[in-house]
């Protein structure tokens, strides 16, 4: 019993280990609840794009000496309205115009990034640095998670359905259109609240992962998202003490906790996993 107290307890006599802690939970809150969106929408390559295609904004940002989080969200928020007014002019599909774009703006930011002097470490953006994260960076993360998940959960009957069935949602007089934007600004500014914590790359298994395994448990949205967020708080907690005491990344850790999860939701899921399914087709042959 004294070994588990010490494990978790220990950490925290850190200070940045209590910094990283925190951070890890809002995040893990914040993209827990998207997350649910995006993949009942679909969208699940929509935040790839969004967090792939942040970079140029991120370099830019520096150069001229605005906040990084500024140029990140016009970067992220430029690519999203990109890909749709693509859409909409030519008959390429929708996932073929987002791999076009965010591979093409996470390119530019590549190039742009090796020919800026800065004193940015790419792998820290690119990765996270969960450890590092300072209280100004805790506060801007608090604000930017508080305020998207304030939004989300005030309007999240009329995004549950402008997801599920847009026809619909435009039949009965929702602005759709308001939606659909509203949304991207959302993912965007999820994506720049857990830049600095997960980076870039890890951000799109943490808006992806959390949904997916309450979409396997579940068939009810509300507790779809009940789900997703323990989940996701509880792998963000674990994942932050785990990579502690292994001496591992701490975002790279969250995320394997969470591909473990859904693993095992796969797997053992009462309706809908391998298991479960298995049971079902031999008592059907059976009969």
């Amino acid at each position: 019993m004294s070994v588990i107290f010490d494990w978790l307890i220990v950490p925290l006599s850190y200070p940045f280990m209590q910094r990283a802690l925190v951070v890890s939970i809002l995040v893990g809150a914040v993209c827990a609840v998207l997350s649910c969106y995006l993949v009942l929408k679909g969208w699940s390559l929509m935040g790839d794009a969004v967090s792939h295609a942040v970079l140029p904004g991120i370099v830019v940002a520096y150069v001229i000496g605005l906040p990084l989080a500024v140029g990140a969200f016009v970067a992220g928020l430029s690519c999203a309205l990109l890909t749709g007014y693509l859409k909409e002019s030519s008959r390429v599909k929708e996932d073929t115009v987002m791999g076009v774009v965010f591979s093409g703006m996470f390119g530019f930011g590549l190039v742009i990034f090796t020919k800026v002097e800065t004193d940015q470490h790419l792998l820290h953006i690119l990765f996270g640095n969960m450890l590092g994260v300072t209280v100004q960076d805790l506060i801007e993360t608090a604000v930017i998670a508080g305020g998207t998940l304030a939004v989300v959960l005030l309007k999240r009957r009329d995004l549950l359905l402008y997801c599920f069935d847009p026809n619909h949602a435009r039949a009965i007089g929702l602005p759709v259109s308001l939606l659909h934007y509203g949304l991207l600004i959302l993912l965007a500014l999820t994506i720049v609240a857990s830049l600095k914590a997960v980076g870039i790359i890890l951000v799109i298994a943490m808006l992806v992962a959390p949904g997916a395994i309450a979409y396997l448990l579940t068939d009810r949205f509300e507790r779809m998202l009940v789900i997703a967020t323990v989940v996701a708080v509880g792998a963000s907690a674990f994942g932050t003490l785990l990579s502690f005491h292994i001496d591992a990344a701490t975002g790279a850790c969250i995320v394997l906790v969470q591909a473990c999860v859904f693993v095992l939701a796969f797997l053992f899921a009462p309706k809908r996993g391998l298991v479960a399914a298995a049971r079902a087709t031999r008592r059907a042959a059976a009969s």
